[in-house]
């Protein structure tokens, strides 16, 4: 699995301790620093089930600064949204988990986390 973090993070380090504590192997992924793409984007938004906007920080600077909070929130509108999480990955909402088993979670609780780790079987 990987799970993609911002290190200073307290929900991100929260995380990363209970895949530890349960002995979880994972690859960290330090996205601010590796961006993902907008192909890998929409991946991780097929695999969680969202769409962009359900995954974006609109209360970041970033955000207010582009004005995100009115864009629509409608199918014709996904690529915009993914153009601005992959040029501004700041506003993606972390941590987010991609599970072995093509699945992936938003890991802002223990328990989101652990549907990950009830998940491996």
């Amino acid at each position: 699995m990987e799970i993609w973090v911002n290190p200073a993070c307290s929900k991100c380090r929260s995380a990363l301790s209970v895949l530890d504590a349960a002995g979880a192997e994972y690859t960290v992924r330090r996205y601010l620093e590796e961006p993902p793409t907008a192909h890998e984007l929409r991946s991780v938004l097929d695999r969680l089930g969202l769409e962009p906007w359900d995954i974006t920080r609109t209360g970041e600077a970033r955000a207010e600064e582009l004005g995100m909070r009115t864009w629509p929130r409608e199918a014709g509108e996904r690529e915009r949204w993914i153009a601005a999480l992959a040029a501004h990955p700041q506003l993606i909402q972390r941590p987010l988990i991609t599970a072995d088993d093509g699945t992936a979670v938003v890991g802002r609780s223990e328990a989101a986390v652990r549907q990950v780790l009830d998940r491996r079987g």
